[in-house]
């Protein structure tokens, strides 16, 4: 797997709270715009303890500072004019916004010096660590890089399948057939991933086409209408993908299975399956038998390896046979 890239996208602190605000319980203390187009520059927070204790030699100035019991208590047992004067040394550093949890009221000083800079200060109801690990899974899925896969992605009983080939090859085809046999569409055409800590791809739809198919003849229908409302899925994790290609573009058909191909999606190494397309061939059962391999083999049951080590034994058992 390539290591991943150590520089990050920023996000504006407005974008933040517009997306976040609902699910972290965060209220913004001035309804003013305030400050809301600062950027967050890494997908994770600070707490500023040390830093208002005057140490700033390593101070992570780029990311959400956030205020707890602790932070509070220390500002409210110190004399008031060094409490705003630790105030004025943090909101002066470049922060993106500050977050004041459980639903504590921020100290005056505290609101009139980070007004004064220009930062935006909100309030959570989360308990301080709860919103610490809530807005940092929040901040991952913000950061992480994407990128759009042309084919369509279904949820083939919890297995997240890309089904990709050239135009005209069958893809919408299979999907109609995968969608009668009970299975979930994600998206249709165009996937869009997004490497999650550079372990694992979340594909979605894009906002225009979701719940939509377009079939060659038939035009765009509503998946959702005529399937019913399980056989769509707003996004899923990418678990396979499969290559739909025309028989007579391949020299040799693999016969065993047992070398695995990978699909590079962002850095990350997703199992490969190539399908050979001809006539008469039911696409759709296919993909699902591929699809129900690859959950066998995430389980430790790899169906080809098996059937090798058994034939060597018997070998081994029979060498004249």
């Amino acid at each position: 797997m390539n290591a991943p890239d150590p520089t990050y996208k920023a996000i504006t602190v407005g974008a933040f709270f517009a997306r976040h605000a609902e699910s972290l319980h965060m209220e913004q203390l001035d309804r003013s715009p305030l400050g809301m187009e600062r950027e967050i520059r890494e997908p994770t927070l600070n707490r500023p303890g040390l830093a208002l204790s005057g140490f700033y030699s390593y101070f992570a100035e780029k990311r959400i500072q956030v205020f707890g019991a602790a932070e509070l208590c220390y500002l409210n047992g110190i004399d008031p004019v060094e409490a705003q004067a630790c105030c004025r040394a943090l909101c002066e550093r470049p922060i993106p916004c500050i977050v004041v949890a459980r639903g504590f009221e921020p100290p005056p000083f505290l609101i009139g010096e980070a007004a004064a800079a220009g930062v935006a200060v909100f309030i959570s109801k989360m308990v301080t660590m709860n919103f610490l690990n809530a807005a940092t899974l929040a901040l991952s899925h913000d950061f992480a890089p994407t990128k759009s896969e042309y084919g369509s992605m279904v949820d083939i009983l919890g297995v997240g399948t890309l089904v990709r080939g050239s135009s005209g090859i069958g893809k919408s085809e299979c999907v109609l057939g995968l969608l009668e046999r009970g299975h979930s569409l994600v998206s249709d055409d165009i996937t869009r991933y997004r490497a999650i800590e550079g372990r694992e791809l979340i594909g979605t739809s894009p906002d225009l086409t979701r719940h939509h198919m377009e079939v060659r003849g038939l035009g765009v229908i509503n998946v959702m209408s005529i399937f019913g409302v399980g056989s769509v899925r707003l996004e899923k994790r990418l678990d396979l993908v499969v290559t739909l290609r025309d028989w007579e573009e391949f020299e040799e058909v693999d016969r065993t299975g047992l070398d695995q191909d990978y699909y590079d999606v962002l850095g990350v190494q997703v199992p490969h399956v190539t399908i050979p397309v001809r006539m008469g061939r039911d696409l759709a059962r296919l993909v699902e038998v591929a699809a129900l391999d690859q959950k066998l083999k995430s389980m430790g049951h790899h169906s080809a390896l098996e059937f090798n080590q058994r034939l060597v034994q018997v070998m081994q058992r029979n060498p004249k046979s």
